[in-house]
Protein backbone atom coordinates (compact mmCIF):
# COMPACT_ATOMS: atom_id res chain seq x y z
CA UNK A 1 0.00 0.00 0.00
CA UNK A 2 1.34 3.18 -1.27
CA UNK A 3 -0.12 6.63 0.25
CA UNK A 4 1.26 10.16 -1.15
CA UNK A 5 0.25 13.58 -0.36
CA UNK A 6 -1.46 16.03 -2.54
CA UNK A 7 -3.61 19.22 -2.51
CA UNK A 8 -7.18 20.26 -3.65
CA UNK A 9 -7.75 22.99 -5.79
CA UNK A 10 -8.42 25.23 -2.36
CA UNK A 11 -4.96 24.34 -1.44
CA UNK A 12 -6.24 21.91 1.34
CA UNK A 13 -4.08 18.74 1.95
CA UNK A 14 -5.22 15.20 0.50
CA UNK A 15 -3.88 11.98 0.61
CA UNK A 16 -4.03 9.51 -2.29
CA UNK A 17 -3.90 5.57 -1.10
CA UNK A 18 -3.24 3.10 -3.80
CA UNK A 19 -3.17 -0.24 -2.94
CA UNK A 20 -2.63 -3.24 -5.51
CA UNK A 21 -4.75 -6.17 -4.21
CA UNK A 22 -3.48 -8.22 -7.53
CA UNK A 23 -2.49 -7.75 -11.40
CA UNK A 24 -6.05 -7.04 -12.19
CA UNK A 25 -7.56 -4.98 -9.23
CA UNK A 26 -6.42 -2.10 -7.90
CA UNK A 27 -7.98 0.29 -4.90
CA UNK A 28 -7.54 4.18 -4.82
CA UNK A 29 -8.95 6.71 -2.55
CA UNK A 30 -8.50 10.00 -2.05
CA UNK A 31 -9.09 11.12 1.69
CA UNK A 32 -9.79 14.30 2.56
CA UNK A 33 -9.07 16.49 6.02
CA UNK A 34 -11.55 16.09 8.75
CA UNK A 35 -13.50 18.79 9.97
CA UNK A 36 -12.06 21.16 11.81
CA UNK A 37 -13.94 21.96 14.99
CA UNK A 38 -11.99 25.76 14.78
CA UNK A 39 -14.37 26.13 11.07
CA UNK A 40 -17.22 24.67 12.52
CA UNK A 41 -17.17 26.99 15.67
CA UNK A 42 -16.52 30.14 13.57
CA UNK A 43 -20.12 29.61 11.36
CA UNK A 44 -21.78 28.86 14.45
CA UNK A 45 -20.58 31.70 16.45
CA UNK A 46 -21.21 33.96 13.22
CA UNK A 47 -24.93 32.60 12.71
CA UNK A 48 -25.60 32.73 16.53
CA UNK A 49 -23.95 36.49 17.11
CA UNK A 50 -25.83 37.92 13.89
CA UNK A 51 -29.30 36.24 15.53
CA UNK A 52 -28.36 37.79 18.80
CA UNK A 53 -28.22 41.11 16.58
CA UNK A 54 -31.32 41.00 15.06
CA UNK A 55 -32.81 40.02 18.51
CA UNK A 56 -31.51 43.33 20.30
CA UNK A 57 -33.16 45.10 17.63
CA UNK A 58 -36.63 43.08 17.01
CA UNK A 59 -36.92 42.08 21.22
CA UNK A 60 -38.53 38.89 19.04
CA UNK A 61 -37.08 35.26 20.97
CA UNK A 62 -38.19 33.80 17.73
CA UNK A 63 -35.32 34.66 16.33
CA UNK A 64 -32.83 33.20 18.51
CA UNK A 65 -35.04 29.96 18.15
CA UNK A 66 -34.84 29.76 14.50
CA UNK A 67 -30.97 30.74 14.31
CA UNK A 68 -30.62 27.39 16.57
CA UNK A 69 -32.74 25.43 14.52
CA UNK A 70 -31.47 26.53 11.37
CA UNK A 71 -27.83 25.99 12.64
CA UNK A 72 -28.42 22.32 13.56
CA UNK A 73 -30.34 21.33 10.42
CA UNK A 74 -27.71 23.20 8.57
CA UNK A 75 -24.74 21.21 10.18
CA UNK A 76 -26.85 17.96 9.76
CA UNK A 77 -27.61 18.39 6.16
CA UNK A 78 -23.49 19.35 5.46
CA UNK A 79 -22.15 16.23 7.49
CA UNK A 80 -24.65 13.73 5.24
CA UNK A 81 -24.70 15.10 1.85
CA UNK A 82 -21.95 17.37 1.56
CA UNK A 83 -18.68 16.66 3.31
CA UNK A 84 -16.78 13.97 2.09
CA UNK A 85 -14.30 12.29 4.23
CA UNK A 86 -12.81 9.64 1.20
CA UNK A 87 -13.62 8.87 -1.92
CA UNK A 88 -12.66 5.92 -3.70
CA UNK A 89 -12.40 3.77 -6.53
CA UNK A 90 -12.35 0.33 -6.92
CA UNK A 91 -11.13 -1.51 -10.47
CA UNK A 92 -11.30 -4.90 -11.09
CA UNK A 93 -10.28 -5.87 -14.80
CA UNK A 94 -12.44 -8.83 -14.99
CA UNK A 95 -15.77 -7.43 -13.04
CA UNK A 96 -16.23 -3.73 -13.12
CA UNK A 97 -15.39 -0.51 -11.37
CA UNK A 98 -16.82 0.75 -7.98
CA UNK A 99 -17.20 4.02 -6.95
CA UNK A 100 -17.34 4.99 -3.30
CA UNK A 101 -17.83 8.41 -1.75
CA UNK A 102 -17.55 7.96 2.45
CA UNK A 103 -19.49 11.19 4.03
CA UNK A 104 -18.57 12.76 7.36
CA UNK A 105 -21.94 11.48 9.04
CA UNK A 106 -20.46 7.91 8.49
CA UNK A 107 -22.86 7.27 5.19
CA UNK A 108 -21.89 5.66 2.10
CA UNK A 109 -22.88 5.82 -1.46
CA UNK A 110 -21.61 3.27 -3.83
CA UNK A 111 -22.06 2.77 -7.39
CA UNK A 112 -20.91 -0.10 -9.31
CA UNK A 113 -20.56 -0.15 -13.34
CA UNK A 114 -19.94 -3.60 -15.11
CA UNK A 115 -16.99 -3.54 -17.07
CA UNK A 116 -19.00 -4.74 -19.81
CA UNK A 117 -20.60 -0.99 -19.97
CA UNK A 118 -17.10 0.62 -19.37
CA UNK A 119 -15.90 1.89 -22.57
CA UNK A 120 -12.80 4.04 -21.22
CA UNK A 121 -12.03 5.88 -17.74
CA UNK A 122 -12.58 10.17 -17.37
CA UNK A 123 -12.49 12.08 -14.25
CA UNK A 124 -14.27 14.30 -13.76
CA UNK A 125 -13.73 15.81 -10.81
CA UNK A 126 -17.01 18.53 -10.99
CA UNK A 127 -19.32 15.09 -10.37
CA UNK A 128 -17.65 12.72 -8.48
CA UNK A 129 -14.48 13.76 -7.20
CA UNK A 130 -15.76 15.90 -4.60
CA UNK A 131 -12.33 16.71 -2.45
CA UNK A 132 -11.30 18.76 -5.80
CA UNK A 133 -7.71 17.00 -6.26
CA UNK A 134 -5.58 19.10 -8.42
CA UNK A 135 -3.72 17.63 -11.74
CA UNK A 136 -1.30 15.60 -10.68
CA UNK A 137 -3.24 13.76 -8.60
CA UNK A 138 -6.17 13.17 -11.29
CA UNK A 139 -3.69 11.93 -13.65
CA UNK A 140 -2.68 9.60 -11.30
CA UNK A 141 -5.90 8.21 -10.63
CA UNK A 142 -6.44 8.02 -14.37
CA UNK A 143 -2.90 5.83 -15.03
CA UNK A 144 -3.61 3.79 -12.83
CA UNK A 145 -7.26 3.03 -13.98
CA UNK A 146 -5.86 2.59 -17.54
CA UNK A 147 -2.89 -0.01 -17.15
CA UNK A 148 -6.08 -2.50 -15.78
CA UNK A 149 -7.87 -1.43 -18.61
CA UNK A 150 -5.13 -1.79 -21.07
CA UNK A 151 -4.19 -4.87 -19.45
CA UNK A 152 -8.02 -6.21 -20.10
CA UNK A 153 -8.05 -5.10 -23.82
CA UNK A 154 -4.45 -6.81 -24.27
CA UNK A 155 -6.34 -9.99 -22.58
CA UNK A 156 -9.43 -10.22 -24.50
CA UNK A 157 -7.83 -9.42 -27.78
CA UNK A 158 -5.12 -12.08 -27.35
CA UNK A 159 -8.29 -14.58 -26.75
CA UNK A 160 -9.81 -12.89 -29.79
CA UNK A 161 -6.51 -14.20 -31.72
CA UNK A 162 -6.43 -17.84 -30.61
Amino acid sequence: MEERRYRSASGAPLWLRCRQHSASCRELAVRCPRLQLRSLSAVTSAVWLAAYGLFVLCQNSMVLSAAIFLTLIGLIIYLHFVKIDQESLLVIGSLGIQVTSSYASGKESTTFIEMSQVKDVVINEAIHMSSQPRLDCLIEVYKSCHEILDQRKAASQSDGVK
